[in-house]
């Protein structure tokens, strides 16, 4: 059955699909986004097979790396329009992100080495059954401290959305505990762990993170409406979350005329900015944060890459769950990978590859393994 094939080889399936109607161009949308660094070399070869049999290939990514190495030919698209062009044999990275964004941006993050503290967010033997009775975490353990960010990566689908959505109370657990702080969270509601301090970046901005149909100023204070800060009783402080919404925009770099247009009149970039800085500006204690920079330009991403070291520099706890390896790499001081629900290794990003953690993506391990934490 198709469905039990790898996602890799599932992309060949489409491929085949394709080739068979005789197709003189393909299309790949982002094609990359669920496979593994040793499924992209394939998947890479297959596409210059296409090439060589005098296919058209038009190749959309957001990916730099990838398009200076599978390109013949460069467009750069901003805001729907093709702003310039680029050859691949002599365009760099930071040029053709100057060309997306409209100015320079700094491709690396730049973060001094973590000084980890106590324990903030302490997971225990946590398993997961969904709806149909498939066992889709099992037996999960693992700590984040004050002052650290610890990273999961992993192919999507291998249980890290439903990890993140039980750590934020979105999804019940059929086994484990969790605790902050030293408290006990396992039955707590989404508000009683966001007052404990719980900050959370869904995977999702449109869906989870915000109500489009709202204006900024009531996204900004959605998960603080309810405190006597802005409100009185049943009668909001509409004067004070105005003021704190200016101040937000003012702080995060929200590009807007008027904090009372609709979010949905955003950018995706600024939509997520908004998001990143509802829950970042109060005093939280731990961050999830799920596909962070999902669907966003580089600028974007060079900013909210800094907020989130900036709050680990402060002391918070930072959990992030990302597709795009490259992030976790970058971000993480630790970086967890899972398969198929479990946690299959714990590494330091210092001491692995891109290849490395790639293999214990795809199940397997790579050979005389180093830079695994005990």
């Amino acid at each position: 059955i198709v469905e039990d094939l790898p996602v890799g080889v599932r992309q060949r399936v489409e491929i085949v699909k394709v080739l068979l109607r005789d197709a003189k161009i393909v299309v790949f949308d982002e094609p990359t986004a669920v496979l593994t660094p040793s499924e992209i070399v394939e998947f890479f070869s297959i596409v210059r097979t296409l090439t060589d049999a005098g296919k058209g290939v038009v190749f959309i990514t957001h990916k730099l790396k990838e398009a200076l190495t599978i390109a013949d030919r460069i467009n750069v698209l901003r805001r729907g329009k093709v702003v310039g062009d680029a050859d691949p044999k002599t365009a760099s990275e930071s040029h053709i992100a100057e060309m997306m964004v409209g100015r320079p941006v700094q491709l690396t993050v730049n973060k001094a080495t973590a000084s980890p503290k106590q324990v903030v967010l302490d997971v225990k033997d946590l398993s997961i059954i969904d709806p149909d009775g498939r066992l889709i975490v099992e037996n999960v353990s693992f700590n984040v401290r004050a002052g650290e960010i610890v990273g999961v990566a992993g192919v999507q689908g291998n249980g890290q959305t439903e990890l993140v959505e039980a750590i934020s109370g979105l999804r019940r657990t059929s086994q484990g505990s969790l605790t902050l702080d030293g408290k006990d969270i396992t039955e707590a509601s989404p508000r009683q762990r966001h007052t404990l301090g719980m900050g959370h970046v869904p995977e999702d901005r449109q869906r989870q993170g915000l109500v489009t149909g709202m204006t900024i100023t009531e996204n900004l204070v959605l998960t603080r409406y309810h405190d006597s800060e802005f409100c009185n009783g049943f009668k909001m402080k509409w004067s004070k979350a105005k003021e704190k919404a200016k101040e937000l925009v003012q702080s995060y770099d929200i590009r807007t005329s008027d904090p009372d247009q609709l979010a949905s009149t955003l950018s995706g970039g600024n939509q997520q900015k908004v998001i990143v800085a509802r829950e970042l500006s109060r005093d939280i204690r731990l961050v999830l944060a799920a596909q962070p920079t999902r669907g966003i330009d580089v600028g974007s991403i060079e900013y909210i890459h800094e907020q989130i070291v900036k709050e680990r520099d402060s002391g918070t706890a930072i959990l992030i769950v990302s597709t795009e390896l490259d992030e976790v790499m970058a971000l993480s001081d630790r970086i967890l990978v899972m398969y198929r629900g479990k946690v299959v290794a714990d590494l330091d990003p210092k001491k692995v590859s891109h290849m490395d953690v790639g293999l214990y993506m795809a199940g397997s391990r790579p050979e005389n393994a180093v830079g695994v934490n005990s």
